[in-house]
């Protein structure tokens, strides 16, 4: 059995990473996914953030509009406030999943995809928290291509006027600024994986980290 964190900054492509390593039998848990689900109206989660938030971050659906909390948590310098809240959740949840997989299959290797690996255990956030990993992967690529990819995402295939890229690329610098830069994290981890060439060679380095990562999987103890 074995834990590993996977990593990445905006736009560094953990997502398509991710798939890469599920599709080679990873179990892969989402801490984005997670997060949407501990947000949904009825949770713990979500009546903290309406009550630290208030609730013009509440759609006329009742639920969170993730798109504005966000504005309103970096706009404010309120990023760390709400992380606070979401990650101690988020956080138990993973490692519930993660305890269900490894009773099922001691042999499982269970990959946390988060972009907050080690933002969460900055300040009085969760201390520690990239500890608990038995290995950690940094998911890498230059900021400019970073950036086209979250214009990309939020696009979702709309033709942007200049002044909607601009709004959006400074939202996504924003948020890049909230990140610990990647040359901070490269020596904490135990993998780079550089994201930027062609789809192969991508495939071809998920390829040579994971035979490495079921190798440790089946020395572990309790495997």
């Amino acid at each position: 059995m074995l834990r590993v964190g996977l990593t990445g900054g905006l736009g560094s492509g953990k997502t398509t990473i991710s798939a890469m390593f599920a599709a080679h039998g990873a179990h892969i848990l989402s801490a984005d996914e997670i997060g949407r689900g501990l947000m949904q109206p009825g949770n713990a989660v979500f009546g903290e953030i309406v009550r630290v938030f208030g609730t013009s971050i509440v759609t006329n659906s009742g639920n969170i509009d993730r798109a504005a909390l966000a504005r309103s948590a970096f706009a404010s310098g309120r990023i760390e406030e709400l992380n606070r809240i979401i990650h101690p959740a988020v956080i138990a949840e993973q490692e519930h999943r993660a305890q269900q997989i490894f009773a099922r299959d001691c042999n499982a290797v269970v990959i946390v995809e988060s972009a907050l690996i080690f933002e969460a255990s900055r300040g009085e956030n969760i201390p520690g928290w990239h500890e608990r990993f038995d290995k950690l992967i940094l998911v890498t690529s230059p900021e400019r291509l970073k950036l086209d990819r979250f214009i990309a995402r939020v696009s979702a295939g709309r033709t942007l006027s200049q002044a909607e890229r601009t709004a959006i690329e400074v939202d996504g610098r924003a948020r890049m600024a909230a990140q610990i830069p990647d040359a901070a994290k490269i020596p904490l981890c135990d993998y780079v994986l550089e994201n930027s060439g062609s789809l192969k060679k991508t495939e071809e380095a998920v390829a040579r980290i994971w035979a490495d990562l079921k190798q440790l999987s089946a020395a572990e103890p309790g495997s």
